[in-house]
C-alpha cells in the first residue's frame, strides 16, 4: 500500500496563509462619531476632575405693573457647576519569552504573535469603550433571569465572551455574589452561560447583574445614565435643577410599534428645550423596524453617506434630515436621540503604554514571560443633558 497523507502527516509541514481571518465584529460606531463631533476630544484635563458651569435658570425679576405699583424684585441667572471625574481604563497582554524569541523567526507563522496580540488588544479596548458608550457606569454586561448549578441564564448574551472573567452582583451593584469566575460556555439561543469555580447558586437571584471582574462602578458614564430623566449626573441633581434631565419616552417596559409620531414628538421635545438631534443610534433590530415603517409608508429608503464615513437611513424633519445610525453594540428595543455637539470625550491622552520605567515590556517575576499594559484616563461628558433623548420599549423588526 502506498503512502497517504494520513501516514506521512507527522513529517509534513503546515503552511499557513499570511492573513488571520477575523471572526469578530470590531466596529466602534458610537465611539468614532463622538470623537468626530463638534466638541470631539478634550485633552486639557489635568487633575482628577473636569469642571464646567451650566446655566439652569432664567432671571425671574420680570413682570408687568400698573402706575405706581412696586416693581418686580430683581433676580439673576441661575447656574450650577458640573464635575466630571475621570475613569481609569486598562488592558494587558502577556507573552512567553519563547514566543517573543521564536515567533518572528518562523517565516511560516501566519502572523507575528507579538504584533497580533498588541494590535488585537488595541482593537478590543476600543470595542469595549464603544460598549461603555451605552452603559451607565455600573459596568453591567448582562442581567440574570434564572440561576442553576455553575450556570446562569441572562436576558442577553451580546456583551459576553468565552474566557471572560466576571463578577456577579445584586441589582444595586453593591452586594457581591460571586467573584472572579471565567465563562466556559455560552448558549446564545437559550441565554445560558456556564462559569468555572465554585457554584454560586445559593446566593444568585434573578435581576442580579454580571460585570467584568473588578470593574463594578468604574466604567464610563454612558448614555444609560446621561440620557435619563432621573438620577444625579456630574454632581447635579435634576430634582434640584429640573432642567438637568433628558427627554425620555417609554412604555413601562412593554414594547410597542415604532412610529413616525413617536419619533417626531421626541425630536420636538428636544427642540423645545433648545436642543438639536444630530443623530439617532439604534441596533440592527430597531433599524429593521424603521425600515419596515418606511416601506409601509411608501417613502424613499435610499441610504445616505454621513459625516465620518458612515451610511444609513435618515429621518426627515422640518429642520432637515437626521442620520439613523446603526451600531451593533447599541442596546435592544431603544433609539437614542443624540446631540453630538454637546458630548465631549475628556481624556488625558489616547491609549498609552505603561513605560514610565523605560520599557513597555515588564518581566513576570519567576517566569520566562513578559507583560505590557495600556492605560487611558478618560470619561464621557455631556454639557446639555436636556438636549438628549431616548425612545424606549420599541418592538424590533
Amino acid at each position: 500500500m502506498g503512502a497517504t497523507l494520513s501516514t506521512v502527516s507527522a513529517i509534513l509541514k503546515e503552511v499557513y496563509e499570511p492573513k488571520i481571518r477575523k471572526q469578530l465584529d470590531d466596529s466602534t460606531v458610537a465611539l468614532k462619531r463622538i470623537e468626530k463631533s463638534t466638541e470631539g476630544v478634550e485633552s486639557q484635563v489635568g487633575g482628577r476632575y473636569v469642571t464646567f458651569p451650566i446655566k439652569t435658570r432664567r432671571n425671574a425679576g420680570i413682570g408687568a405693573r400698573n402706575e405706581l405699583e412696586a416693581l418686580p424684585v430683581p433676580g439673576q441667572q441661575g447656574y450650577a457647576a458640573a464635575r466630571v471625574g475621570l475613569k481609569y481604563l486598562y488592558g494587558g497582554v502577556q507573552l512567553s519569552g519563547q514566543t517573543i524569541e521564536l515567533a518572528d523567526k518562523n517565516y511560516q507563522a501566519f502572523a507575528s504573535a507579538l504584533d497580533s496580540e498588541v494590535d488585537g488588544l488595541k482593537t478590543d479596548l476600543a470595542k469595549d469603550q464603544n460598549r461603555q458608550v451605552y452603559g451607565n457606569g455600573v459596568g453591567t454586561i448582562a442581567t440574570i433571569t434564572a440561576d442553576a448549578a455553575n450556570s446562569i441564564t441572562v436576558a442577553d448574551t451580546m456583551y459576553l465572551q468565552l474566557g471572560e472573567m466576571i463578577d456577579i452582583y445584586d441589582a444595586t451593584g453593591v452586594t457581591l455574589r460571586v467573584s472572579n469566575r471565567s465563562i466556559t460556555a455560552i448558549n446564545t439561543s437559550t441565554g445560558v452561560v456556564t462559569y468555572d469555580g465554585a457554584d454560586g447558586s445559593a446566593s444568585i437571584v434573578a435581576t442580579d447583574i454580571v460585570v467584568r471582574t473588578g470593574s463594578i462602578n468604574r466604567e464610563w458614564t454612558g448614555f444609560g445614565k446621561i440620557i435619563s430623566n432621573t438620577g444625579t449626573l456630574y454632581n447635579i441633581d435634576p430634582t434640584v435643577e429640573p432642567v438637568w434631565k433628558s427627554v425620555v419616552d417609554s412604555s413601562a417596559g412593554v414594547n410597542r410599534a415604532l412610529s413616525e409620531g413617536l419619533m417626531i414628538s421626541l425630536v420636538d421635545s428636544i427642540r423645545a428645550n433648545g436642543g438639536t438631534t444630530t443623530a439617532m443610534f439604534s441596533n440592527l433590530g430597531v433599524r429593521r423596524a424603521y425600515w419596515q415603517l418606511l416601506v409601509q409608508q411608501r417613502q424613499f429608503t435610499n441610504t445616505k453617506e454621513f459625516a465620518g464615513g458612515f451610511s444609513g437611513l435618515t429621518f426627515t424633519t422640518d429642520q432637515g434630515e437626521i442620520p439613523f445610525v446603526v451600531d451593533v453594540d447599541a442596546p435592544k428595543n431603544r433609539v437614542y436621540f443624540v446631540n453630538e455637539k454637546e458630548l465631549t470625550l475628556y481624556r488625558e491622552a489616547d491609549w498609552s503604554w505603561m513605560d514610565r520605567d523605560g520599557s513597555m515590556w515588564n518581566r513576570v517575576e519567576g517566569f520566562d514571560a513578559y507583560n505590557a499594559r495600556l492605560y487611558q484616563y478618560s470619561e464621557l461628558g455631556c454639557h446639555r443633558r436636556n438636549s438628549q433623548g431616548l425612545l424606549a420599549d420599541i418592538t424590533e423588526g
